[in-house]
């Protein structure tokens, strides 16, 4: 695995964790849709808010709307904020 994409793995399971704490579904899985999973505006707020305490940069809540799934997402923050 190249250290790009062990990076993505880990910031997949980090956003995995705050998407099962956000929206109270403890399987949920990196691949699983924000909307099918009931996500709504302010649980994306949530999301974004907590990613931010962690990484230390603002997160748009658009990211959340744009790219629903943890993996998807996460693709997105390790590209944009350099996560490590």
């Amino acid at each position: 695995m190249t250290e790009n994409a062990a990076t993505a793995t880990r910031t997949a399971d980090l956003l995995v964790d705050i998407f099962r704490e956000v929206l109270g579904l403890p399987d949920l899985t990196e691949d699983t849709d924000f909307y099918e999973a009931g996500g709504d505006s302010l649980t994306a707020f949530q999301i974004t808010g907590h990613l931010e305490q962690i990484i230390g940069a603002e997160v748009p809540v658009s990211l959340v709307f744009a790219y629903p799934t943890p993996r998807d997402l996460a693709e997105v923050v390790d590209t944009d904020y350099g996560r490590a």
